[in-house]
Parts: structure tokens; sequence; C-alpha cells
């Protein structure tokens, strides 16, 4: 499928976007590690299909040092041993708030518990702001047809300057 269209091109849409793409580089200037910032977009973007996504956090995390074992495994994260508890906390979270149409509780108890044993405030306002922003920026994709395949590491903050 083509892409249907491009929000970058459109007055309203790339007034949007740059808005957008702010609060994004506000998420990734938190004290919230790299890593883990990459690690939850991809899983959130594998869990709604989206291909743009999924090709731009791999390429992000591999371009950081993240290893090729991680990044194959972070779609079985509960069945791997590469993964810190913190990790595991963080990746939870957005299993459970991508799920919510899913999961008739949404974030559960033992899994808002894990997350606020390894994060402090400042950490965990930036995991629920990414949660949600990485969800939105995969509905604009997928809705689009944006597809995975032509992201180099570095476009985005280029692009946002």
């Amino acid at each position: 499928m083509d892409t249907r269209f491009n929000l970058f091109e459109n007055e309203f849409g790339g007034r949007f976007a740059k808005r957008f793409a702010g609060a994004g580089m506000l998420v990734h200037q938190s004290a919230l590690p790299p890593s883990t910032q990459e690690l939850v977009s991809l899983r959130a973007s594998q869990i709604n299909g989206c291909g743009h996504c999924i090709d731009m956090h791999v390429k992000e995390a591999a371009a950081a040092g993240e290893s090729a074992v991680r990044l194959h495994l972070v779609a079985a994260w509960r069945e791997s041993t590469v993964f810190t508890e913190a990790e595991q906390a963080a990746l939870a979270l957005a299993e459970e708030g991508t799920r919510l149409a899913d999961a008739h509780e949404g974030v559960s108890d033992q899994t808002w518990e894990l997350v606020r044993k390894h994060y402090d405030d400042d950490q965990v306002a930036a995991l629920v702001c990414l949660v949600a922003l990485i969800n939105a920026a995969n509905r604009l994709a997928v809705i689009t047809h944006q597809k995975g395949g032509s992201y180099e590491a570095g476009m985005f903050a280029a692009a946002v300057g």
C-alpha cells in the first residue's frame, strides 16, 4: 500500500508535527534512560504494527549501542533473560498502556508498583508521557500508511533541529 498522506506537507499537519516532535524531544532529554526509551517505543510500535516506528526505534537503538540480541528479544521480553527488572517494569507499562482496549483494568497495580520501585518521579512522568506519545505516533503513521525501511538513525533529531 502506498502512503496515503504526508502530514509534513500539509500546513496544519506540519504545525502539529512540529509541536508533537517538540514533546518527543522533551521526553528524549529526560532522565529516563535512552535505552529504556527505545525499548518502550519499540515494544509499543510492535504491538500497534507500525513499521515506520519499528524501523526508527530499532535503528536509533542500534546506533546508540543497543545489542541485536536485546532488540530481537524485546517482543518476547517476558521469556528473555537480557532485560533488567527496571526495563521489564517499563516494558510491562508500555504493553498495558498500549493495550488499553484489551485490558479491563488498564495498567495493573502490580505493574505500577514495579515502575515506582525502579523510577523516580521525573522518570515516571517521562515514561507515562513516552507511552502516550509513541501510541499517538503509531496511530498517525498507521492511519497514513507510513512505511518502514527508509529511516536512518539521527533523522528525527535532524528534523526537529
